[in-house]
């Protein structure tokens, strides 16, 4: 048996990919991935993911440069979720110019902005 073939993909034909710094552990985001980017994703020992929106395969910093680096791949124990650790080139994961994309922290009953961008997104993207 192939290591892919006991991934158990969703009914679109993807799975939730978790992307952690690794040497912090630092959640840096959330993405998708179907069988083709977590193929392209061990082959290139990078991360490349799924856009729903844009319906394509997506090698993460091809317009921004902020690659992430494959250290080590999990799945959970039901083999229905990847965690990708991984090396963030440049420091920047988030498409708003951030770390991280999970910087909105509840508080007081209202959600807080927790980082501050590094980048302007206008910047990054042009």
């Amino acid at each position: 048996m192939r290591a892919l073939d006991q991934i158990k993909f969703n009914n679109e034909g993807l799975i939730p990919a978790i992307s952690q710094d690794f040497i912090t552990g630092e959640i840096l985001m959330f993405a998708w991935m179907n069988a083709e980017s977590l193929a392209l994703t061990i082959e290139n020992n990078q991360a490349v993911y799924y856009s729903r929106s844009r319906k394509k395969i997506w090698f993460k910093g091809e317009e921004s440069g902020h690659k992430q680096i494959i250290k080590e791949i999990y799945t959970d124990c039901d083999n229905d979720v990847i965690l990708l650790k991984v090396e963030q080139i440049g420091g920047i994961a988030c498409h708003t110019g951030r770390r991280s994309c999970f910087f909105q922290k509840f508080d007081n009953n209202k959600w807080k902005n927790t980082a501050e961008v590094i980048k302007k997104p206008q910047d990054i993207y042009g």
